[in-house]
């Protein structure tokens, strides 16, 4: 079960704080000599939609120690997030750039974190039971072991420092294939760390490509939502029994195109499978940021100890909302959202 009294400690995110980089398509950026730039991180994306909706949110990363940095960690607190456990060390900070309105697994995609602050960091660097005073709730993404060995190595560290301290443990299975450059492939990692978590977000797609949980039959081009449920139901209670100590699995399904957006989820949960409603839109504003404000969704609703629909409609909906906002992190507030389920947007 994962009802329980997180409101005695607060929700760590733990990865990388980056800097997004984002010239429009045209090259007016050039002409202009004007690159916007945007704060973020999947991580940090969880962190700042949870200090918005008031929970007690933590965050920790590693910085260079410089200016930059400075300003960065004070950008950080400033949206109401506790960065007292940030660790300042050798390296750079990351970057990437994405063309404006692409999404993250396009080809505008581009990585420049090669000997960053926190791609330096190595197990024995950093003392877990100090970042973990405190932390009800410890949350990462499969993100941070796709940059290197050494960085997959820390994130065992710190899970397990966290799991011996009965923390809950969610993870979101973000699949992003220019990161898996190291000569592991997914599965040869995710598995060894999913194994110590009690919430696992993602698509079926990501499950099957990470953790080994075969997608069935010929679905991707059915369009049906009812195939897609049935399959999220099935991949859950696979993911479930190959991972005993998760409780809940959330999938998500947002199809682009004929000009439309559409939007759902599901949530398989201490036994219980519930799906969404449907969200719709002929355009949006930003990909960017969408799936993590459906984990800080669920965090929240979760550690409101909300019942599952509930945390279902209001993560889904938190997602939706997300895809007109430009910057990385949402500045939905939890009316915006309930709204959003309210009036069906």
């Amino acid at each position: 079960m994962l009802s329980k009294n997180y409101k005695q400690g607060a929700v760590l995110s733990f990865g990388e704080l980056l800097l997004r980089l984002s010239p429009d398509a045209g090259g007016q950026w050039l002409a202009d000599s004007a690159l916007p730039v945007f704060v973020g991180g999947a991580e940090f994306n969880v962190a700042s939609a949870l200090a918005l909706w008031d929970v007690p949110s933590k965050y920790f990363t590693a910085l260079p120690k410089n200016g930059l940095s400075e300003e960065l960690a004070g950008y950080v607190n400033s949206r109401g997030i506790d960065t007292s456990k940030i660790f300042y060390g050798d390296g750079r900070m990351g970057l990437y750039f994405l063309t404006q309105g692409k999404d993250l697994k396009n080809d505008a995609l581009i990585y420049d974190r090669a000997n960053s602050a926190f791609a330096e960091l190595k197990p024995g660097m950093v003392d877990w039971d100090s970042v973990l005073e405190g932390v009800s709730w410890f949350h990462f993404t499969a993100i941070c072991p796709a940059i290197s060995q050494q960085t997959a190595d820390v994130c065992l560290e710190v899970l397990q420092a966290a799991s011996a301290k009965s923390i809950t443990i969610s993870v979101d299975l973000n699949y992003r294939a220019k990161l898996w450059q190291y000569g592991k492939q997914p599965q040869e990692v995710m598995p060894g760390l999913v194994e110590y978590c009690d919430v696992v977000m993602g698509n079926i797609w990501a499950a099957e490509m990470m953790l080994g949980i075969e997608v069935y039959g010929d679905i991707h081009e059915s369009g049906q939502k009812s195939i897609y449920l049935k399959e999220a139901l099935s991949s859950s209670e696979r993911l479930i029994e190959k991972f005993p100590k998760c409780k809940a699995v959330a999938n998500t399904f947002r199809f682009d195109g004929r000009g439309t957006i559409n939007y759902y989820a599901a949530l398989y949960a201490d036994g219980g499978f519930y799906s969404s409603k449907e969200h719709t839109a002929d355009s949006i504003v930003s990909k960017v940021g969408s799936g993590d404000c459906f984990m800080a969704g669920l965090i929240n609703g979760f550690y409101h100890n909300d019942a599952p629909q509930q945390v279902l409609e209001f993560a889904t909906a938190a997602a939706f909302t997300k895809l007109f906002v430009a910057s990385d992190a949402t500045t939905n507030t939890i009316e915006d959202i309930t709204n959003a389920i309210t009036n069906g947007q």
